[in-house]
């Protein structure tokens, strides 16, 4: 299981010494991302992500569970308004729930990829002051070394946490 580690950087300057440290514990690339205010030239550094930015994975968790719920609802009417529908009633149930858990994660995914990432709402003043965030997807185990190198290495970084999981497909 993963943790996110968020960390506010003062400038590039530290944000590229946090990431090179990063990179010398073994955290790839592609577990660490940097949000900075619009326009500013990242260059190098590994730019958040529309997953990391957005709410795309809790929307689609939520449109998964409602459109499974509508689904089941909908099969369970039909059964009962269908006379001859009780012998594939298990068919017709499991259909309709599979379909509208599917339909819900689409729709709930298309919305949260236009809402921006609820997680990060304490972060915005910051990044719009000129902060950069660097969020590191770590194992739970690295958690308290990764965390540890980064406030002994980099004492203008202000550690703000930990996120409690990381989905694994994003």
């Amino acid at each position: 299981m993963m943790r996110r580690i968020y960390c506010l950087v003062p400038n590039l300057e530290v944000a590229r010494k946090v990431v090179d440290e990063m990179l010398l514990a073994r955290v790839g690339d592609k577990h660490m991302h940097v949000l900075a205010k619009r326009g500013t030239p990242l260059e190098e550094l590994p730019e958040a992500t529309m997953m990391q930015k957005s709410d795309f994975i809790p929307a689609v968790e939520r449109g998964l569970a409602q459109g499974w719920v509508v689904g089941l609802v909908a099969g369970l009417v039909g059964v009962a308004l269908s006379p001859g529908a009780v012998v594939v009633a298990g068919g017709i149930i499991l259909a309709s729930s599979l379909t509208g858990a599917g339909v819900g994660a689409w729709l709930g995914g298309m919305i949260g990829l236009n809402v921006g990432n609820t997680r990060l709402k304490k972060f915005e003043q910051a990044i719009e002051n000129g902060e950069l965030l660097v969020m590191v997807d770590v194992p739970l185990a690295r958690v308290d070394e990764i965390s540890e190198r980064i406030r002994l290495h980099h004492p203008t970084a202000d550690l703000e946490g930990t996120e409690p999981t990381i989905p694994a497909f994003p």
